[in-house]
């Protein structure tokens, strides 16, 4: 019996920084890094977006929702922002003439990536 208390509160003292590491950013969810996505012939594209955990205010009852990804799809030029300032983002081209492309901005510093094999998503990131 001591094992498994002991053993208890090793895993809820191992996992209490995972939930404390969570940030709260209210109606903001688009405060953070900003992406692009090119396309320049009008291709089009899926998007996975994934940051360190946030909670956000989805409606006035739902004020702690929770997310760490963000998906989107497309055609053509698209841009956004992630909720927090730190992520990494892939996009994979699904269909469509020309190649797709991914940029993320952090303090100045651009990472980018492109692609024209569906096969084969581009990806870029800050963490």
């Amino acid at each position: 019996m001591r094992a498994l208390t002991g053993l208890l509160i090793a895993i809820a003292v191992s996992t209490a920084p995972a939930a404390s590491a969570q940030v709260h950013v209210g109606r903001n969810v688009e405060g953070g890094l900003p992406w692009s996505v090119a396309a320049p012939q009008g291709a089009s594209w899926s998007l996975v977006c994934r940051f360190a955990p946030v909670t956000y205010e989805a409606t006035r009852f739902d004020t702690r929702h929770w997310a760490n990804r963000i998906a989107t799809t497309g055609t053509g030029a698209a841009r956004g922002r992630l909720p927090h300032q730190d992520g990494q983002c892939t996009v994979t081209k699904t269909g469509g003439a020309g190649p797709v492309g991914i940029a993320l901005v952090k303090a100045g510093e651009v990472q980018a990536a492109g692609t024209n094999d569906p096969a084969r998503p581009a990806a870029v990131g800050f963490l």
